[in-house]
Order: C-alpha cells, then sequence, then structure tokens
C-alpha cells in the first residue's frame, strides 16, 4: 500500500473550485493531481455542503453584533435631531418674545 498524501484545505479548495467553475471535468483532475475520482466528489460534496451551512445560519455574530450597533447609533442620532428640532423651536420663541419693558 502507498503512502497516503494529505492535501491543505487551500489545494482542495482550489482543486473543487476548478472542477465546480467547469475549468476541468472530474476525470481531468483526477489523472491531473493523481486523487481518485470519488475522493473528488467526497471535497466536492464537503464543499457545498460548507457553502450551504454558511447561507442557513444567517449572519456571522460579528456582522449581527455590527448591524444591531448601527442601529442603536441610528437610533440615538434620530433623538438628538429630534431635541435639536425641539431646541431651535425653544430658542425662536424665545427670542421672538417682546422684551418687558422695566418701569
Amino acid at each position: 500500500m502507498g503512502k497516503q498524501r494529505k492535501y491543505t484545505p487551500e489545494t482542495k479548495v482550489r482543486i473543487v473550485l476548478e472542477i465546480l467553475r467547469g475549468e476541468k471535468s472530474v476525470a481531468q483532475a483526477s489523472r491531473e493531481y493523481r486523487i481518485n475520482d470519488s475522493l473528488l466528489h467526497c471535497w466536492k460534496d464537503q464543499f457545498l455542503a460548507g457553502g450551504k451551512q454558511a447561507f442557513a445560519s444567517g449572519q456571522p455574530a460579528e456582522q449581527k453584533r455590527s448591524a444591531e450597533k448601527v442601529a442603536e447609533l441610528e437610533r440615538q442620532v434620530g433623538e438628538l435631531t429630534m431635541q435639536l428640532e425641539i431646541a431651535k423651536k425653544a430658542s425662536h420663541y424665545v427670542t421672538s418674545l417682546p422684551l418687558e419693558s422695566e418701569n
């Protein structure tokens, strides 16, 4: 029995993408890289399953936290905008009042 070769995840992804893009058929990749067809099919299935999981799980936690932070900041900006408008109206009202004469 021959020595079992190890492939890095990067190499597996590169080969699988060549197959998925149609740059090479499974048979061509199998001959070129001297990898069994069934192993290439297995890698392809694992790759596609991983992609499905990425979409199924929704947003990664970091993106979700960022979106929540943006929503909170937008809420604060809206609140401050309202306060500024109220302050402007109050300032305009106060400055438009006639001065009381001192008698």
